[in-house]
């Protein structure tokens, strides 16, 4: 069976995200750094679904701590209804810079980041489509089955359509806990 994608257009706006650099000074060239592949070297796009709720953030630290190597870049991607709401759109933008620095603190590497007007599971989908990235990272809230199935989950959504390689970030019953779908 063949997943059929609708071929409809959709707006979205760049987030443009100050420039960060590394606070020590470039390491002198370690011969053990040779040995590395040149796929590790070129690094990877991972692209990670986020919006202002917890969940999305611990999916976001999911993947910067356990996913994310040296030479990757991250792209953020927040599905909005509409691009013409300014205060939402500039929450966002916050948002999209604290994450960045955030991931750059923690795993130093690069953040671009993608505000998109739509249903949020058809332009995830359609994000991934166009930066096939390695993988696609959210979270959802841990609803059970019936309750996704009748209210609707873009996480099942997204597993469902989507031709990378979702990762779902599934919240544990504590903090400390973390488990992967």
């Amino acid at each position: 069976m063949e997943t059929v994608m609708e071929e409809e257009e959709y707006n979205w706006r760049e987030v443009v995200l100050s420039p960060l650099k590394p606070l020590v000074p470039e390491p002198e060239l370690d011969p053990e750094l040779d040995r590395e592949t040149g796929e590790r070297r070129r690094g990877r796009d991972i692209m990670i679904a986020v919006d202002h709720g917890p969940k999305s953030k611990h999916a976001f630290d999911w993947a910067i701590t356990h996913l994310c190597r040296l030479a990757d870049t991250v792209h953020l991607v927040y599905a909005i209804s509409s691009l013409n709401n300014q205060i939402v759109y500039e929450m966002t933008q916050g948002l999209m810079e604290k994450l960045a620095a955030e991931a750059f603190e923690v795993a130093m590497v690069k953040t671009k980041a993608r505000i998109v007007e739509g249903d949020a599971g058809k332009v995830i989908c359609k994000e991934a489509e166009r930066l096939k990235p390695a993988a696609v990272v959210m979270g959802t809230r841990g609803r059970s089955l019936i309750q996704s199935v009748v209210k609707g989950s873009v996480s099942e959504y997204c597993f469902h359509n989507c031709r990378t390689a979702p990762i779902i970030v599934v919240p544990g019953k504590e903090a400390g806990d973390k488990s992967v779908l």
